[in-house]
């Protein structure tokens, strides 16, 4: 299945370079609008660590702990690394629910996992009175994260390429909480009005995108995919 979930006709997501100052950043996206962060950092040493070789390596007899796709109501489910990565990296069933698709995002011990996250280099800018939380995250293609809201973040792609959809804190977005993104993009994405229709971009390795506060989002990994978020709180 990877490369048949389809990248966004056009991005509607800005995209900056390393030459945005922090005090831009402050001024023009940290409190308004969500901003894709290109050659901000290095991450190639992290990478290298993140293959599924060196991963099964480190962690394979580990315990992580699985997330349900779904909006509200999150099941939990605790399995082994290397059974997750050999049996569970499934393409997404498109008629499954999100209730019943086990995503690995978010719960990472940081006593095992710390060693790994210390390589790891997070974007340079700060929002002010917060502080920073990782969560590290494997997928495959055509799973992602349904739409909810939390607080400012940065995600970036390490492996693989992951199309987000946002929505700014007024303007809901239309979905079933147990509807997955994939079955949402299939379903109603294509009955929106252009004026209804999310900012929209695809994440490639390297680049990072901030949200706002607050801000819809839902995710859809268009390949196995490697990323991590770094969550301001």
């Amino acid at each position: 299945l990877a490369g048949s979930v389809p990248e966004e006709e056009r991005c509607t997501v800005e995209r900056v370079d390393a030459s945005l100052t922090y005090s831009l950043f402050l001024q023009r996206f940290a409190f308004s609008r969500p901003v894709i962060l290109g050659g901000v950092t290095d991450n190639s040493a992290f990478r290298a660590l993140c293959t599924r070789e060196k991963l099964l390596a480190a962690f394979g007899p580990l315990p992580v702990r699985l997330s349900t796709a779904n909006t509200y109501s999150y099941r939990k489910v605790d399995v082994p690394f290397q059974e997750y990565v050999e049996r569970l990296l499934q393409p997404q069933d498109p008629a499954r629910l999100g209730s019943d698709t086990l995503y690995f995002f978010g719960d990472n011990n940081f006593t095992e996992w710390g060693p790994l996250f210390q390589h790891y280099v997070p974007p340079p800018f700060r929002i002010p009175g917060t502080s920073p939380a990782y969560s590290f995250g494997i997928a495959s293609s055509g799973s992602g994260v349904p739409f909810h809201w939390h607080g400012p973040g940065f995600s970036e792609v390490i492996f693989g390429r992951k199309r987000w959809f946002l929505y700014p804190p007024d303007k809901t977005p239309h979905f079933h909480p147990n509807e997955t993104t994939l079955a949402w993009l299939q379903h109603t994405y294509p009955t929106l009005p252009p004026a209804q229709r999310p900012l929209e971009c695809t994440l490639r390795p390297g680049e990072v995108l901030y949200f706002p506060d607050r801000w819809w989002h839902a995710t859809l990994n268009l390949d196995t995919s490697v990323f991590i978020s770094t969550f301001l709180g």
